[in-house]
Formats: structure tokens, sequence, C-alpha cells
């Protein structure tokens, strides 16, 4: 079974289905009924219009369901117009179902987590993660939105800061590895860019860009992580990062300063950098210092302790972070890596097991572990 193939086909089909009339959460079930019957049926049948037939097989279960539900008798009447079995048309809805599901009747923070959930394909716990908040809350957030847009025309699209927000996650959970949507991030936002005229849309393209140019020099043979400072930067792909500086300088001249911009300037410090020893930390420390006063995040402040650690020595940075509440994801592994620059390895090796006890992924984990050990063997323990 190619579930590559399927992840792919889920969001046209799914627009093909709210553009004849389902209400988007009906659409949804029907389509996800259609993929358990292809998991099932494809294997020792497989059609040759793949796309036709997830678009067909969806379509009668949005009708049985219609049909069964007395609140939706008025959708009976659609059923003359089944689509046939045959070739579908090769139309990419999904930047429009980005704009679909950010629709004006949510919260941006519900748009967002319907968007991931339902057209993005990530996992509610990955969007939990995202949010920094407990998968439970997360899944109730899911839920509400679900009946919100539930018998809903979806004929309003949102906003583009929101769509710009879903964008952003979806590429940072592709770039962290756990799912493969870095690369389809990046070519709707360069749709997005073709069609809107936005510093903001700029911007993001250009952190992306930026971002996935060193992608390749991420991780080691064996899968290990790679941390920036010690990537081979011969690896970085030169044209990425140039088109990504030139998108971002364009960008920057029209004095609309953003979040994605100023996450882009920070980007480009790092590719600009012919080596770890050269990279220019104190224009780093601005920028950051620009990205907190533009979004108040704290995971924001906390790489913005990273950045004071290498501008101004550990213990600045180790003040800054002093600050922050000591439940942030990935606090415990910027505190290890600044008492160990601080010579303090005793409590870096702690630091770092406790941060590898609470890695979201398996890679990140193991990079955390193997940390530890290196530190304890010097003595740390």
């Amino acid at each position: 079974m190619n579930e590559v193939l399927l992840r792919s086909l889920t969001p046209s089909v799914l627009g093909i289905l709210v553009r004849r009339g389902a209400d988007f959460a009906a659409a949804e079930d029907a389509v996800q009924d259609a993929l358990v019957e292809a998991v099932r049926v494809w294997p020792d049948d497989p059609p040759r219009d793949p796309k036709g037939w997830l678009i067909t097989v969806a379509w009668r279960r949005f009708l049985d369901a219609t049909r069964a539900d007395a609140a939706r008798r008025r959708r009976e009447d659609l059923v003359d117009e089944e689509p046939a079995p045959g070739p579908a048309p090769a139309v990419d809805d999904t930047l429009q179902l980005y704009f679909l599901c950010a629709h004006p009747s949510l919260t941006p923070s519900s748009a967002v987590a319907l968007t991931l959930r339902a057209v993005g394909g990530l996992t509610t716990r990955q969007i939990a993660q995202a949010y920094l908040v407990p998968e439970a809350t997360m899944a109730q957030r899911i839920s509400r939105a679900k009946r919100t847009v539930s018998g809903v025309r979806l004929d309003q699209p949102g906003d583009v800061a929101t769509v710009l927000r879903v964008l952003y996650l979806v590429f940072n959970e592709g770039y962290s590895g756990d799912v493969d949507l870095a690369a389809e991030a990046i070519r709707l936002t360069r749709q997005l860019s073709a069609a809107i005229d936005h510093p903001e849309v700029a911007g993001l393209l250009a952190l992306m860009l930026l971002h996935h140019a060193r992608r390749a020099a991420r991780t080691a043979s064996d899968g290990s992580l790679v941390p920036l400072a010690e990537q081979d930067r011969g690896r970085w792909d030169t044209e990425s990062i140039a088109e990504g500086v030139e998108i971002l300088q364009a960008a920057l001249v029209r004095d609309r300063l953003g979040e994605f911009q100023a996450q882009a300037a920070i980007a480009a410090l790092h590719a600009d950098a012919p080596t770890a020893q050269e990279t220019d930390w104190v224009q780093i420390v601005e920028w950051y210092d620009e990205l907190a006063r533009l979004t108040d995040s704290p995971v924001v402040r906390l790489n913005r302790a990273v950045a004071v650690g290498e501008a101004d020595g550990p213990r600045a940075g180790l003040a800054a972070l002093a600050a922050l509440d000591d439940a942030l994801p990935r606090y415990s592994a910027v505190a290890a890596y600044l008492h160990e620059r601080d010579g303090d390895l005793t409590t870096a090796a702690q630091l770092y097991t406790k941060a590898a006890q609470k890695a979201s992924n398996l890679a990140e984990r193991n990079h955390l572990t193997r940390q530890a050990a290196r530190l304890n063997a010097r003595g740390g323990r």
C-alpha cells in the first residue's frame, strides 16, 4: 500500500467533496472512510485511477451518511450528482483548503489546529506539542472546531496570517523528520507568494528555504542528529540559501517587519557565516530582541538565551534562561549546553539526561543521551 500516494491525494479529494456541497466535518469523515477502504481493497485490486476511485467511494460514503441523518435529509437531492468512475481533473486544492479551514467563524488557534489535523496530515499529539498544550486539550479544541464549522458553508476564506501559521507549523513538523511535510509546505508557500504580494509571505518562504538548505547536513550517515555548529557547511544548498536571502532582502526593504522576516534574518546570518566560529551572534541577539517584541513567545526567549550565551558568554545566557519557565520544551537541553560551556560538566550531564527523557522524537532523544554519556565519560558523573 502506497501511503504517500494516499496522503498526497487526500486534500484534493476533500476539496472536491466540499465544493460539491459537503460540510467540512462530514467530508473529512467520508474521505477517512474511503482511505480505510483503499487500504483494504487496493493491495489485491489496485484501481487504474486512484484519485477517481477515492472520489467515488468518499462521495458514496458521504451520501450514505447524509441519508442516515434526518437533519441532513436535504442533501439527498445530491445523489444524482454522484461522480462517475474515471479520470478526475488534476487540480491542486490544497492551498484553497488551507484558506477554507481558516474560516471566520473559528478563532485563529482553532483554525490552525483544524487545518493541521484535517489537511496537513499531523496527528493530534504533534499539534499539541507545537502549541505547548496537553494532547487532551488539543483534541477538545479540534473537536470544537469541527462542531463549529459543521453545517457551515465554507465559502468565506480566512485571513493570510492564519494560513501562514499553518504552513509554518507544517514545515516545522516536516523538518523535524517525524513526518516528511517540509517540501510540501515550501511548495504551497511558493504558490501563495506568487498569488499574494505580502512581505510576511515572502518572509516565510525565505525562512523555509534557508532552513531547508541545511537539511542534508542535519543528520549523519547513521541517522544521528548533527548540531548546527558541527554541520558540514559544504553540504548546505547554496542555491536555496541565495534564493532565500534575495527574497528576504526584497521583503525587508518594504519596512513592514513581521515575525517570519525576523526569523528568516536570523537564519540568513547563520547561513552567511563561513564557520560556526564566525557567526555574528551580536546581530542574532538583536534580531531575537525584535522577534520577542513581535511575538512575546517563550520559545523565542529560550532561543534568545542560547544566542546571548554565544554573544556574551554562558553565564549571561544562563541569566537570560533563569527568567523562563523550566517546563518549556528544550529548556533542559539549553540549560545543559550553557552549563557545559560554563565548565559545570556534572550539572550539564544531569540536564542532558533529563532533556533526553522529555525529547519528542527518537533522533533528538538519542542525541541528548549521547551528550550526557560523553560528559559522564569525561568525569561529569
